[in-house]
């Protein structure tokens, strides 16, 4: 299958996209898209960046995000 402009292996125009939905929706084609890893995808990025952010914090920093957290937590009681 081609891949398009930016690698994706679905046709980039209008037309070749129905009729490989159409082929998909008749089972002609299998769709290759794993749901598994487009759904693992930000959970991994945001795992990471979380970890990245609070290396780059300094404690008072992290303390007084934690406090507003905590105000917020306990307003919602």
């Amino acid at each position: 299958m081609p891949k398009g402009p930016r690698g994706e292996k679905r046709p980039a125009d209008v037309i070749g996209a129905a009729v490989m939905v159409g082929r998909i929706a008749v089972g002609d084609v299998e769709d290759a898209q794993d749901q598994a890893t487009k759904a693992a995808r930000p959970r991994q990025s945001g795992k990471r960046g979380g970890a990245a952010r609070s290396a780059k914090l300094t404690p008072e920093q992290r303390s007084e995000i934690a406090r507003i957290a905590a105000d917020a937590r306990w307003k919602k009681s």
